[in-house]
């Protein structure tokens, strides 16, 4: 073992991965990619041959990061003459790999960087292609010296550009004029003026597409030449720690804008795909997490029955639905209703997305064996009153959450299934004991998201007959214990007619639609009979006066909240 340790050790070995051909390849460019896959790794086993043979250590620079810091410690001239690259700089070790390793002029680059940085430095040896590899490191330079300056977005240049594009409209042009240095100000600007959650940037084979999400729904707003990508892309790499040399295989990272008012975290990650890297930036505002109880949109009776669950001092709330259907906040929601300075809430969440004052928010861990069960058996040695799991994703998870809710804890969580109703049968299906859920569960909350009618452009409207039939036949199943009651004569429809400042969609904002049931007796009977079915649990609730999220949709369509269109979108 070579003083230091193993490269393994140093920097950990990544998984090396190969992005998949393009659809629209021909056998014939498929079969020459797979031969130049398979020459090159002829190749770096020859070279691994060759560094075992001559005594030296070998190391594949296309499956490790090259650190940026280190790189520098060796001019490119002197590097690209000596096919040699410093690729890894800790403080105390430095890392040398060289094609030709025993070369006189390599032992004195090795002495010089141990005069200056007082470092152990040892020489691998490397493959011509490992080479190419740094190469492109280098040409990203000008990048990586701004980054160790230290790259950020100020609110300064966010408020410069955001002056400038008002709307999405605006961004086409003006991402044509703006430097690479400006360009990601310039995208994020635009983004946090109009409320965008994520920021594609997509490599396609004659262009780079920007993509927003805007209220759920992915909208193209500008391209620029793909000659621009590599710097991009860099770019974006360095704001967010990501490796640049890495790109066969995804990585995750984030960076934080300071703002006056509140910070917004941006999460990113990138994939490999057949033109080149795909990114994705996950807008992370602070104001996401400060949605407070009563404005969550549940109205009337299912507002107190929940109202009352929450306030209850042990139990179980779940919420369901689909991935994007307001699950975390809706349970930020009820977190930031019990933060009342006496209640010891713990949360264990993958990922944390937003920071919440007074809560203590720990994250899951696979890779060092820190599961939701696991994690969830730690939680609950800290004396919590209030406990927010994720998910539950397994029985052991499941089993443990339900002990607490059980043993004098308040448990709330999420659980992937479509509807209310379908949550209970899922329960039993992953194994829990009936015995044990019954008792455990308080309420349990479906929900979707539908966009909001900008208000500065709606108009009545008239719907079809189809459609106002449908409408009638949900609302005529309302029952008259939920406390609502329509006059099917009388009902009135709305929608957004599309102005400059939705951007011409005429929608702007989400809200939930929900359907929530809790614990009955008759519920009660049916779990610990065993036999249950997402119909019998569903035609069970409504009974008991539980109005469904599609009734809940038509009734905020009534209300002039949001459209008819956007309620049978996302609700049966």
């Amino acid at each position: 073992m070579a003083i230091g340790g193993s490269i393994e050790d140093l920097i950990g070995k990544s998984k090396q991965g190969t992005p998949p051909p393009s659809q629209k390849d021909s056998p014939q460019e498929k079969f020459d990619v797979k031969m130049r896959e398979i020459r090159l790794k002829q190749k770096e086993n020859e070279t691994r041959a060759k560094a075992a043979a001559s005594g030296f250590q070998h190391i594949d620079l296309n499956a490790f990061p090259i650190s940026p810091e280190a790189i520098q410690l060796v001019p490119r001239e002197q590097a690209r003459k000596e096919q040699m690259v410093c690729f890894l700089y800790n403080g105390s070790q430095v890392r040398l790999g060289a094609v030709n390793p025993a070369a006189p002029a390599i032992a004195e680059i090795k002495f010089q960087i141990e005069e200056r940085t007082h470092a152990n430095v040892q020489i691998y040896m490397i493959s011509e292609h490992s080479f190419e590899i740094a190469e492109k490191v280098y040409d990203a330079l000008p990048e990586i010296k701004e980054a160790i300056k230290g790259v950020e977005i100020t609110e300064a240049d966010l408020l410069k550009f955001q002056a400038a594009v008002k709307t999405v409209a605006d961004l086409d042009a003006h991402v044509q004029k703006v430097n690479v240095t400006d360009f990601m100000t310039l995208v994020i600007a635009t983004a946090l003026q109009v409320g965008v959650s994520d920021i594609h940037i997509e490599a396609e084979e004659n262009e780079v597409m920007i993509r927003f999400r805007i209220d759920g729904i992915l909208h193209k707003v500008a391209s620029v030449k793909k000659e621009m990508w590599p710097r991009i892309i860099n770019r974006i790499k360095l704001f967010s720690g990501l490796k640049l040399n890495i790109v066969t295989v995804p990585q995750d990272g984030r960076f934080t804008i300071f703002l006056t008012k509140e910070k917004v975290e941006v999460r990113v990650s990138t994939l490999p795909t057949a033109y080149g890297e795909s990114i994705v930036m996950r807008i992370l505002k602070s104001s996401g997490a400060s949605l407070q109880f009563d404005q969550m949109g549940v109205r009337g009776r299912a507002y107190e029955q929940l109202k009352r669950e929450v306030e209850r001092p042990n139990g179980m709330i779940v919420t369901t639905g689909p991935t994007g259907s307001g699950k975390t906040t809706t349970l930020y929601a009820v977190l930031n209703k019990l933060n009342d300075g006496q209640t010891k809430i713990i949360t264990l969440e993958d990922p944390i997305e937003y920071k919440l004052a007074g809560i203590s928010q720990s994250q899951i861990d696979k890779s060092m064996d820190y599961t939701f069960a696991k994690g969830l058996n730690s939680i609950l040695r800290q004396d919590p009153d209030v406990v927010m799991v994720g998910e539950l994703r397994d029985l052991e998870t499941a089993e443990v959450a339900i002990q607490a809710a059980l043993t004098g804890h308040l448990v709330v969580s999420t659980i992937h299934t479509n509807s209310a109703a379908g949550a209970i049968p899922r329960f039993l299906s992953m194994g829990v004991k009936p015995f044990l859920l019954a008792p455990a569960l308080n309420a349990v909350i479906g929900q979707r998201l539908v966009r909001k009618i900008h208000a500065d452009c709606k108009e009545e409207v008239v719907l079809a007959p189809e459609v106002l039939e449908r409408v009638k036949n949900v609302v005529s199943e309302i029952n008259p214990n939920s406390g609502y009651k329509v006059d099917v004569d009388k009902m009135k429809f709305y929608r957004g007619k599309g102005c400059p400042a939705c951007g011409n969609i005429g929608y702007k904002g989400r809200m939930g639609i929900y359907e929530i049931f809790t614990m009955s007796p008759e519920i009660e009977k049916v779990i610990l009979s065993g036999q249950v079915s997402e119909y019998d649990m569903q035609r069970i609730a409504m009974e008991q006066g539980m109005i469904s999220m599609v009734q809940d949709g038509i009734l905020k369509a009534l209300d002039g909240i949001t459209t008819v269109d956007e309620v049978f979108s996302v609700a049966e």
